[in-house]
């Protein structure tokens, strides 16, 4: 008569004990990347308002809308690849980031030109060159970001302050942490809203925001 073999007790319990440590490190690992993706969110919105400030702390004009940024910037302005920081709009220097946060080619919109005006002026990485293929901006997702007057933005209605940042394609759990970083955790109401992505309106209510869809969150100040 042959002697069957197979786990003892111990054994299968030892196996399950090493699986849930593996389950718990990987789901662990995940948590942290998701912070580190929020966090990193957070400090674009957080940015892009130092760059406004620093920029006209120092030449009292707003990046993107100032019309005599190849005068401010000098050289590193009129030399190629950058020849165009100032944009050919009539109504440049009124105070105003004109165009569409999301303008990802129009060279006279200041929202698109507002990133050449604060790399060549230091504040902020990345591409001077408006025709690099890096010089739009990206979220940790791949989302657009950008920047615009409030008085013009159309893309979440009813926003108060100056300007208003926004990032796309963030997906809504994130969405609504960024919330409670950086405002009230209503995503409906205060300074950070969110719509869906590729829509416009009020902001979503944060118990309607679903984890797996992407948002454009904005943030005005």
């Amino acid at each position: 008569m042959k002697k069957q073999s197979g786990f003892t007790l111990i054994e299968l319990a030892i196996v399950l004990v090493i699986i849930g440590l593996l389950l718990g490190g990987v789901l662990k690992g995940q948590e942290l990347i998701n912070s580190a993706k929020v966090k990193n969110m957070a400090s674009d919105f957080k940015n892009i308002q130092v760059y406004i400030y620093g920029y006209q702390d120092k030449y009292k004009a707003l990046p993107g809308d100032d019309a005599s940024a190849n005068a401010h910037l000098g050289s590193a302005c009129t030399t190629a690849p950058v020849t165009t920081c100032a944009a050919a709009n009539g109504t440049h220097g009124n105070g105003v980031i004109e165009g569409n946060w999301n303008d990802a080619a129009a060279a006279d919109s200041e929202a698109f030109r507002f990133w050449q005006q604060v790399r060549v002026a230091g504040l902020a990485p990345g591409a001077t060159n408006n025709a690099d293929a890096n010089y739009i901006p990206r979220n940790a997702d791949g989302g657009q970001i950008g920047v615009e007057s409030v008085s013009q933005l159309t893309t979440i209605t009813g926003m108060t302050g100056a300007f208003a940042i926004c990032s796309d394609a963030i997906l809504g759990k994130f969405a609504k942490q960024l919330d409670v970083t950086l405002d009230d955790g209503e995503t409906s109401t205060g300074s950070v809203r969110a719509v869906v992505s590729n829509t416009s309106g009020a902001g979503v209510t944060t118990a309607l925001i679903n984890d797996s869809l992407t948002y454009t969150v904005c943030m005005s100040f």
